[in-house]
């Protein structure tokens, strides 16, 4: 069986490096280097895609090298990843004949096995149905009854074999190369002591209300024939002290069956507890270290869903269904050989719902895989737009569009509404279809039984003890629905999370370590191109410096590449081409973490965490003191409001720092980067928010601490830069249409004068 979620996240093709973006049900992203600068490999290539039977659309960008997939939801995300590669190969083989690749050839067949076992399994296959015929035909009653159980258990076989080979497969595509364990295997990983412990003890609790069950078959023979005879074996001949043992061995068994189905369940909730908790944190630490451009990419409404319900669901299916799955096997493992032995003849309608119920439940899954995946992406929108509309709240009020937000979040619930239904008719179907199986069987059973013990062919001695026993198995047959429903959610979960922890980490260099200490802040772009996915390019050819211990600023226009030359200072982006230097150091070539201890950063919509003002002030300097808090405060011309608060420092601020104003969080955000005392500061649009008079007062501060230190200040509001020693002016295209001081700009009477004269004029009016 197979999930639609996120599989594809686990290929990577080492030798075309095609690498996933993003993987969503329907749509997913690819990064393919080979179609970069070539428009007539990436035309070929889409035209390859679009030809392949479940592809709707393909485009591949020749600017940014990102390739576009949309899919019918039922196509396995795991085939859509063998496409992407496999037209890829044939588009770098021949690149004419690109554009007319055959359906079949993107999904890679099987390898065909040796020669051997494709004549050893025939033979086998045949010469096994000339013995069942021969003893249908020919042999007795007994090997007619036999050849039956052999039919059931052949059968049985059959089915389980082929589901868990549709199990298996796409689960280890997904985890990537060299994976080849099944993914509930992948899942326990080093928790597989307490997995054996919490079988060993499942497994013994079974054993014992197996043996309570052929206590109670006992003592209804005692009761109807006066004696047991494997009672008076041990030496309690009288039907007295039969009962009286017999009551002694059912406490005992009860008493046993309560121990260890208790510690049975104490032991499979504590494993699916570390599990939880085991993968929550790798996959959180995991996320933590991704490049920025993943985490933009991805809602945070879905990464936190995968930290949260579906790690939850790997951890709650070890804690419940695992259990119940190990306890039907168990009761199998001991019935099947008990009624061979003992009871030939009724073996076969006893456990004749088996391969039924097996394959029902299996092909279920496989018809609601696609189902459970719409219905988790309706589940995800919903809650995304939930969350959205209560942090906008003022926006929605301000717009009176309270009612189109309530219709909206109707539709949506409608939506998840319709998809539950769906899903939950087929799972309420399959299981009153197990229901009408297993009461057949009983029935049955207790027919052809009872036929055998009146004929004589089978001894109610026998028949009394074994009669209940089917049943305990039977009724649980009824949670093999609930089962494979929560073995789907799992593996399901299971590859949105795999999805995430496949997800490249930000790379580091390998010029060896940065000392922040010793960082002057000499800044450099040479020639610098760069393009957002999908976009024309924001940079290109870009070429400007920023001098060591002065203050730079960048104006211009929206959408002319200020805040973007922020984010490759920081290495939050990569270059496309051209290079950015710190200190005639490549910044590529440095330790991320090196490089951003050596640089401030305040954006202009800063983040400010739940907690207290002094927290979010210390975030990241952990260890400063309270006076150090404080003078950045009086620094950022925050220390004035803060304390007219009624908790001071200690005023909790909740979330994104609701409680505050937007420029009394620009003011906390600056603070907390002048605690940091980095050798250089990025300021974008860190004062947009406040008043003129505290951003003069803010400016006056900054003189001070700007001394000796690169201050970079991106900026709309000119009068925030004009005390700068060098001022770009930044034009669409990310090119540099004028530069110098701010009198020097004026002088030249031409964008930076414009802008100047237009916002000093809307200052006077």
């Amino acid at each position: 069986m197979s999930s639609l979620l996120g599989a594809a996240a686990g290929f990577r093709s080492a030798e075309w490096d095609v690498n996933p973006r993003s993987v969503t049900p329907g749509r997913q992203r690819w990064d393919v280097k080979l179609v970069l600068g070539r428009p007539r490999t990436a035309e070929f290539l889409a035209a390859a895609l679009r030809r392949i039977p479940g592809i709707t659309e393909a485009r591949a960008n020749p600017v940014t090298g990102g390739v576009l997939v949309r899919h019918d939801a039922r196509l396995r995300a795991t085939d859509v990843g063998r496409i992407v590669r496999r037209a890829v190969t044939l588009v770098a083989e021949d690149p004419t004949g690109a554009g007319r690749p055959t359906p079949a050839r993107p999904v890679a067949a099987p390898a065909p096995q040796a020669d051997r076992g494709l004549v050893v399994r025939p033979v086998l296959a045949v010469g096994g149905g000339v013995a069942a015929g021969v003893a249908l035909i020919k042999g007795s009653a007994l090997s007619r009854q036999l050849v039956a159980v052999g039919g059931v258990a052949a059968l049985t076989t059959a089915v389980l074999r082929k589901a868990w080979r549709g199990t298996v497969d796409a689960p280890q595509e997904a985890a990537g190369p060299g994976v080849e364990r099944h993914p509930l295997l992948e899942i326990v990983g080093p928790h597989r002591r307490r997995l054996y412990g919490a079988v060993a003890l499942s497994v013994a609790c079974q054993v014992s209300e197996m043996a309570l069950g052929t206590f109670l078959g006992w003592t209804g023979l005692v009761l109807i024939k006066g004696e047991a005879a494997p009672l008076a074996c041990l030496g309690l001949t009288t039907a007295s002290a039969q009962l009286f043992g017999l009551a002694g061995l059912m406490a005992a068994a009860c008493a046993a069956v309560a121990g260890l189905s208790y510690a049975s369940n104490l032991q499979w909730r504590r494993l699916g507890q570390d599990i939880e908790h085991d993968w929550r944190n790798r996959t959180y630490a995991h996320v933590q270290h991704l490049e920025l451009r993943h985490l933009e990419g991805e809602r945070t409404t879905r990464i936190a869903g995968a930290l949260t319900d579906d790690v939850r669901q790997l951890g709650t299916f070890f804690a419940t269904s695992a259990g119940d799955l190990l306890h039907l096997g168990t009761s199998l493992a001991l019935l099947v050989p008990l009624f061979l032995l003992l009871a030939p003849q009724i073996a076969w309608i006893a456990f004749l719902p088996i391969p039924v119920i097996a394959w029902l439940s299996f092909h279920y899954q496989d018809k609601v895989a696609a189902d459970y995946a719409v219905s988790g992406e309706h589940r995800a929108k919903l809650h995304s737009q939930l969350v959205n509309t209560l942090d906008a709240g003022a926006t929605v009020k301000s717009f009176c569009t309270e009612d189109y937000e309530a219709e909206r979040i109707d539709r949506l619930s409608g939506e998840v509404q319709d998809s539950s239904r769906r899903t939950d008719r087929s799972t309420i179907r399959h299981a009153e279809i197990v229901r009408v199986c297993t009461t057949s069987s009983m029935a049955g059973t207790l027919l052809i039984g009872g036929r055998s013990v009146l004929n004589g062919s089978l001894p109610f001695e026998v028949f009394s003890p074994l009669i209940g026993l089917p049943q305990m198995v039977l009724l649980r047959m009824n949670r093999l629905g609930g089962i494979v429903d929560q073995y789907q959610r799992t593996l399901v979960a299971y590859d949105r999370v795999r999805r995430l922890q496949v997800l490249p980490l930000e790379a580091d260099g390998d010029g060896g370590a940065l000392d922040a200490r010793k960082v002057r802040g000499e800044i450099v772009l040479d020639d610098v191109t760069f393009a957002y996915p999908d976009r024309p390019p924001v940079l290109e050819g870009l070429s400007l410096a920023i001098p060591a211990g002065q203050v730079t600023a960048l104006v211009g226009c929206t959408g002319s590449g200020k805040t973007t030359v922020a984010k490759l200072l920081m290495r939050f982006l990569e270059t496309e081409s051209g290079s950015v230097l710190l200190d005639g150091r490549d910044v590529r070539d440095l330790l991320r973490q090196d490089l951003r201890h050596a640089i401030g950063f305040v954006a202009q919509d800063p983040f400010l965490f739940d907690g207290t003002i002094a927290d979010n002030i210390r975030y990241g300097s952990f260890g400063a003191s309270d006076e150090a808090v404080v003078e950045a405060a009086r620094m950022a011309e925050a220390h004035t409001f803060v304390a007219t608060l009624p908790d001071g420092y200690d005023t909790v601020i909740g979330e994104r720092g609701a409680a505050l104003s937007g420029g009394q969080r620009q003011r906390i955000a600056l603070a907390r980067a002048i605690l940091k005392d980095a050798p250089v500061v990025i300021l974008d649009e860190a004062t947009s928010a406040v008043d003129n008079e505290t951003e003069a007062a803010i400016q006056r501060t900054l003189r001070v601490f700007a001394a000796d230190r690169t201050m970079v200040i991106i900026a709309h509001r000119l009068s925030t830069v004009r005390h700068a020693d060098r001022i770009y002016v930044m034009d669409t295209g990310g090119v540099v249409a004028e530069q110098g001081t701010h009198d020097e700009l004026l002088a030249l009477h031409g964008l930076y004068a414009s802008l100047w004269q237009l916002q000093a004029g809307e200052l006077v009016a």
